[in-house]
């Protein structure tokens, strides 16, 4: 049997506009749990300033203190707590979702197709229309014709699983139509097809450039990013990582000690889900002068500690290494042209980081780009695949694009837009 939806999952609001709201999850635990919920959250555009989680083999507490990333963020909370209901496996019902014993079945894939005339700054607002109606972007290829038209294709799933519904496609129509505006020609929604198949094909990156990408050390231009980020970030360029397997009897001890950034707890249950590693306790400080604590008693899955020399080892390599760098950004040349390239892990199951294509859009409109090009498409390297963001950048007056001030400027904007 399972326990009533409206006790698993509770949202407490702040009593004045600036205070944490609280998300308290009390249900029976599965493998993976506080990412699939973490992830959710960062979905919906909020950060965990803080968070307590507990489990005990057959049942998991968690309680997380979470805020918008900026103020003009409008929260459907509803729609977060029926999304967080269906990752758990205890409801008897489910408001939106039509939840099984073993999880919600993969949702299905929509393709977005609508023509529009090309502007500065509407990539961006079309996928912030499509954040706001709970519709998760999968893939994307925009494309450019020589009369000033753009087309789009938009892989979507609904967070609300109503796309089957004439109604709820409508509205995404009329949503976009809005934003749009005069510049707004043409828009299609429907299930996807062959195209997606043909679209969700691997990169062909040069050598040089996946190297640059994806190497496993941090550039020195980022460690500048992150003394940037604030005063106190000097004294702090690396994250420390400490196994400690004697505090207690059945737990091994990991105590981490990094820079905050956007989604650094979903990172860190990303990992541990990644590695077959239980997080039986965790305490997520709080971050001060943008340094964060964490204190995670963690058992493997057989729920013995972590001996193993080299399996700690690894272990500490990964936390670090996607602490420090959690997400890729460079510029490279593409023949004639410049390409801005954004990259991040993906996990085990398949699901790329949330948000992604909504900061880089973001950041470059702030910066007045103009985006000649973008898709999403996928990488692997010899340990892990990677979801990498392609854009192909128009040339600005303020930022001449063969500038090497320019391209630093953007790559930091970019880069500083994602770990907010």
């Amino acid at each position: 049997m399972g326990i009533p939806c409206d006790d698993v999952v509770l949202i407490q609001h702040g009593k004045i506009p600036d205070e944490p709201s609280v998300i308290t999850v009390n249900c029976p635990d599965k493998a993976g749990l506080g990412c699939d919920l973490s992830r959710i959250i960062l979905e919906f555009g909020l950060c965990i300033t803080r968070g307590d989680s507990s489990k005990d083999g057959r049942w998991c507490y968690l309680v997380l203190w979470v805020v918008p990333q900026h103020s003009s963020l409008k929260v459907d909370w509803e729609s977060l707590k029926s999304r967080l209901l269906a990752a758990c496996p205890s409801c008897l019902f489910s408001y939106y979702f039509n939840q099984q014993s073993n999880g919600p079945s993969p949702s299905p894939l929509y393709l977005l197709k609508f023509w529009c005339l090309d502007q500065k700054g509407s990539l961006h607002d079309v996928t912030r229309v499509l954040c706001e109606l709970d519709l998760s972007i999968q893939r994307v290829k925009v494309m450019p014709t020589p009369d000033g038209r753009v087309l789009d294709l938009f892989f979507i799933t609904d967070g609300m699983e109503l796309l089957d519904t004439k109604q709820r496609r409508e509205n995404v129509c009329e949503h976009l139509t809005a934003v749009l505006g005069k510049n707004f020609i043409n828009c299609e929604l429907q299930l996807a097809g062959p195209e997606y198949e043909r679209l969700r094909g691997f990169s062909d990156l040069p050598p040089a450039v996946a190297e640059e990408l994806f190497g496993s050390e941090p550039s020195d231009k980022y460690t500048s990013m992150l003394q940037a980020l604030s005063p106190s970030m000097k004294t702090v360029n690396k994250a420390t990582v400490t196994v400690d397997n004697i505090m207690s009897p059945v737990h091994t001890l990991l105590q981490i000690r990094c820079v905050d950034h956007k989604g650094l707890i979903y990172d860190v249950m990303r990992i541990s889900k990644d590695c077959n590693i239980q997080i039986v306790y965790g305490r997520f400080s709080s971050s001060v002068e943008g340094v964060r604590n964490m204190d995670l008693f963690v058992q493997q899955t057989d729920g013995k500690k972590i001996v193993d020399p080299e399996r700690q080892i690894a272990l500490c390599s990964r936390l670090k290494e996607e602490m420090l760098h959690p997400l890729r950004v460079i510029i490279a040349n593409r023949g004639p042209d410049t390409e801005l390239l954004v990259a991040n892990p993906v996990e085990l199951s398949g699901k790329g980081r949330p948000r992604v294509f909504y900061d880089v859009t973001f950041a470059l409109k702030t910066l007045g780009i103009c985006i000649f090009s973008a898709e999403i498409v996928r990488h692997s390297t010899s340990d892990r695949q990677w979801e990498v963001y392609k854009f192909l950048l128009e040339e600005a007056h303020e930022f001449p694009l063969a500038s090497s001030r320019a391209r630093s400027l953007i790559v930091n904007r970019v880069r500083r837009t994602l770990m907010g």
